[in-house]
């Protein structure tokens, strides 16, 4: 029964760690600590293994709960015993499916930040004003990084538009100079925590 708990919990362990650079910038937001959002960022490229260690965990740890008992347990058994919550095959089952919902945080992390705030009016611009650049952004690991730089530059006024790639390491951000300016944009992507390259 104790081998059952340490295995629930190693596997917990790794699905949380294995989300923790995407789960960061989340909490950072919720606390209004968005400067701290990229300090797991360097768990990214063990993720994959992460991964794998969760899943053969839980491969094991339900083995050990469905596989048939030996005659030795049978004959230690109680019959009118029952089972702990903590050892059933209910437990596991919601240790399983929140070590899945950690694993997948990437995917869908993105629904946490506001879309008000992507969301911008349709303004008239000079031609003449409207300005790109793409900017070289190092920290970023999931598209929940991408939202988050996404969301922080948007609240500035006169960005027209912005999109940011992880896999690219970079920003693309359109705006109004008479409105904004550079030194702006790369502040707000700074107060994410993570780190321009230039």
């Amino acid at each position: 029964m104790k081998n059952s708990k340490r295995l629930i919990g190693t596997s917990v362990l790794a699905a949380i760690t294995a989300s923790l650079c995407c789960i960061t910038p989340i909490l950072a937001l919720l606390a209004g600590t968005s400067g701290m959002a990229s300090t797991f960022s360097w768990i990214e490229p063990f993720r994959p293994y992460l991964i794998g260690f969760t899943l053969l965990v839980l491969a094991f740890a339900w083995y050990r709960q469905l596989r048939p008992k030996t005659l030795e347990e049978l004959e230690c058994a109680c019959e009118d015993e029952k089972p702990k919550f903590m050892n059933s095959k209910g437990f596991l089952l919601l240790v399983t499916v929140f070590a899945g919902l950690m694993l997948a945080f990437p995917f869908y992390s993105h629904i946490f930040y506001s879309t008000s705030s992507t969301t911008k009016e349709v303004v008239f611009v000079e031609q003449s004003n409207v300005k790109e650049i793409r900017i070289t952004i190092e920290g970023m690991t999931c598209s929940g990084c991408e939202a988050h730089i996404e969301s922080e530059v948007n609240k500035l006024d006169g960005i027209l538009n912005v999109k940011a790639d992880y896999e690219k390491t970079s920003a693309v951000v359109k705006y109004d100079d008479t409105r904004v300016d550079i030194q702006k944009i790369e502040t707000a992507i700074l107060s994410t925590g993570y780190q321009i390259v230039k």
